[in-house]
């Protein structure tokens, strides 16, 4: 039996780890920066808070203590305030330097292909860091034992790899990311997970680094039609996306923080992400799945195809309806004769400054709403307000102004596409946040 501590355990891969893990014998601590969630999604196993982006090596002592094993999966997609030198690097060193001290026997770190010497992008050179200082700490493992796990795309549900392709995959035409042939060798999660199980009980000692890839190379577009396929969608020809709306996908993606889109990950896409899986196939007695295979043995269910086919909407959708609220309030504010939207509040019993007021204050809401929408500041309670200003307006104008819902442009009653269109926002805003 061992005590284990995995780090980033409400991450994609430490879900799937820990879901492994429960029930079994050994005893496991989940470590996260948001503990409250991580004990709704694991209930019944220690929490415990900590922050790889501020902790140092002392906040980790009293936490090591009687622990046998520690997993670091925390990792980011997108370099925000420098939080790739302060998570992947910093933290990471902190973290190994007090498991050394603490006595922990055992390290597993979750790194990535291409976090070597040819390593172009800041991700990977912020994991080589930490790579390196963890196996300059104890070569040999005497004292420590310590894996370095790299992998290339992990492919399963809830990663960002295969939701960014899955939704290439799903639209009516696929969509080409690049020219096609980028070559990658993803690996789906099952074999990341089995690997760790495997170092995880293994008796002798061990001192190295391991490339995680599946058996084969593959091209960009040869990942996206397998996803197609186990989506169940029908074979269609590709529409190649522009590299001047790639690399905008790319500015967006860092901007917002919506989907797995980033600069460093096109930079790492065009370097390539392919390696020698001959010491993985030694350790595991066995090559990684084919990814046909292992994604069969998981079916995508119509949850999977909904997913795939509204995550490319969140931005579109949320910046839209910003536009529409921006626009109301700029209209609003003059651009509208003023003589007529008084005339509107007139049969309400609005006038004089009574008017100027509430025309006012309405405009300058929608402004201030539609702006906080814009900048993604927490969109879900925006829309909340949103929806209420809406039913307040609409209550209002079929009191005192009954024949606006016969308008032959449907101003009025457009109000119920918006407030739908609001909806779907907040839940996926809700599920992105």
């Amino acid at each position: 039996m061992m005590r284990i501590l995995i780090i980033g355990a409400g991450g994609f891969v430490g879900r799937h780890l820990l879901a492994r893990l429960i029930g079994g014998d050994d005893t496991v601590v989940a470590a996260g920066r948001n503990p409250d969630r991580l004990r709704r999604l694991f209930p019944d196993i220690p929490v415990l808070a900590c922050d790889m982006a501020r902790d140092n090596t002392a906040d980790w002592h009293p936490r090591l203590a009687g622990i046998d094993t520690v997993i670091n999966l925390a990792g980011l997609i997108r370099d925000v305030n420098g939080g790739f030198d302060a998570v992947h690097e910093q933290g990471a060193k902190a973290l190994f330097d007090a498991c050394l001290a603490a006595g922990v026997r055992r390290v597993i770190q979750l790194s990535a292909l291409g976090a070597d010497e040819t390593g172009i992008s800041r991700y990977h050179q912020s994991k080589k860091a930490a790579d390196d200082h963890l196996a300059a700490l104890d070569p040999a493992g005497h004292r420590m034992d310590w894996a370095i796990l790299r992998p290339s795309l992990i492919i399963g549900r809830g990663g960002a790899s295969t939701e960014m392709f899955a939704a290439l995959a799903a639209t009516p035409l696929p969509l080409r990311l690049g020219p096609g042939n980028w070559r990658v060798q993803p690996i789906h999660v099952d074999d990341v997970i089995e690997m760790i199980l495997d170092l995880l009980h293994r008796a002798e000692p061990f001192a190295r680094r391991l490339n995680l890839v599946g058996p084969a190379p593959m091209t960009t577009d040869e990942v996206t039609l397998t996803l197609r396929r186990w989506l169940g969608l029908r074979p269609a020809r590709f529409i190649a996306l522009p590299a001047a709306l790639l690399k905008l996908g790319a500015v967006l993606g860092d901007r917002f923080g919506l989907g797995p889109a980033s600069r460093d990950s096109l930079i790492m896409l065009k370097a390539g992400n392919v390696g020698d899986d001959g010491p993985m196939r030694e350790v595991l007695d066995r090559p990684a799945h084919a990814l046909p295979l292992a994604l069969a043995r998981h079916p995508a269910m119509a949850a999977d195809r909904w997913r795939a086919r509204l995550l490319p909407l969140a931005l579109p959708l949320r910046l839209l309806l910003a536009a529409i609220w921006i626009w109301t309030g700029i209209v609003s504010l003059g651009l509208y004769p003023v003589a007529d939207s008084y005339a509107l509040l007139a049969p309400l019993g609005l006038t004089g400054l009574s008017a100027g007021m509430a025309l006012y204050t309405g405009a300058v809401l929608d402004l201030a709403l539609g702006l906080a929408l814009l900048c993604r500041w927490r969109p879900v309670v925006v829309g909340a307000m949103q929806l209420a200003l809406m039913a307040g307006y609409t209550i209002l104008i079929s009191l005192y102004l009954p024949d606006l819902w016969l308008h032959p442009f449907g101003a009025i009653t457009k109000n119920l596409a918006v407030a739908g269109a609001t909806l779907a926002m907040m839940a996926m805003e809700a599920e992105n946040g």
